[in-house]
């Protein structure tokens, strides 16, 4: 049975720029699991009322539905031990939980500093007074105002990325030689990025940047293929 996932989508329901479904994605292709993606928007919440919550990725695998990008992953890692690791072992699971904590508490709000207004330019109609509503609640301004000093917001997100950036000097996947889940957490951000705005990120001649051509490549180019803007 081909596994569906629930993946958020732009009013071009083939643009998909969530980084926590990104991360599946990549994951899932990983295991060589056959996946149909469905799209869904910030206001279908009805479509996933069975999942018990009201947000993407959901992953419905026969009678199982799994929520949460790390939960999701370890599911899959445990559902599937006879196919390609995520992990590779269980310190490096635990070491991939570190990373995600990272990603998500020092990466991504930097990342929405930048693109949160390029998010609501993409959106469905249906999606953006939700969008605009929710988000400027929470950060106490207009996207707007939220994302007028972006260019400081990039100088923090690179400075962000200095221990990955000596850590690919080493070697070239936080997987050492092939990626691992660890590199797709991360990887996530970058997509998320991608996906939805033109504002460039990464100098060339940053190890980061090679890091991420690598993953856009990876599997046949599934992310570089992905609707979204060159790098």
């Amino acid at each position: 049975m081909v596994i569906q996932l629930y993946d958020l989508a732009g009013v071009d329901e083939n643009r998909r720029f969530s980084p926590y479904c990104w991360r599946i994605r990549m994951a899932l292709v990983h295991k060589e699991l056959q996946v149909q993606t469905i799209p869904w928007r910030f206001t279908d919440k009805a479509a996933i009322a069975f999942s018990g919550q009201g947000a993407v990725p959901v992953l419905v695998d026969g009678d199982l539905t799994v929520v949460d990008s790390w939960r999701i992953a370890n599911y899959l890692e445990d559902q599937y031990p006879d196919r390609a690791p995520l992990f590779g072992c269980e310190a490096a699971r635990h070491h991939a939980l570190f990373i995600k904590l990272w990603v998500e508490r020092v990466l991504n709000p930097l990342a929405l500093r930048m693109v949160a207004l390029d998010i609501f330019k993409h959106l469905h109609e249906k999606d953006r007074a939700y969008f605009r509503e929710t988000r400027e609640k929470r950060f106490g301004m207009s996207l707007e105002a939220y994302v007028s000093n972006r260019e400081q917001a990039r100088d923090g997100f690179r400075e962000a990325l200095a221990p990955l950036r000596a850590f690919l000097g080493e070697q070239p996947f936080l997987g050492g030689l092939k990626p691992l889940f660890a590199d797709y957490l991360v990887f996530g951000t970058f997509q998320w990025m991608r996906c939805v705005s033109d504002f460039q990120v990464l100098a060339k001649d940053d190890p980061v940047y090679a890091w991420r051509a690598r993953l856009l490549d990876l599997y046949g180019g599934l992310a570089r293929a992905a609707v979204g803007y060159p790098v």
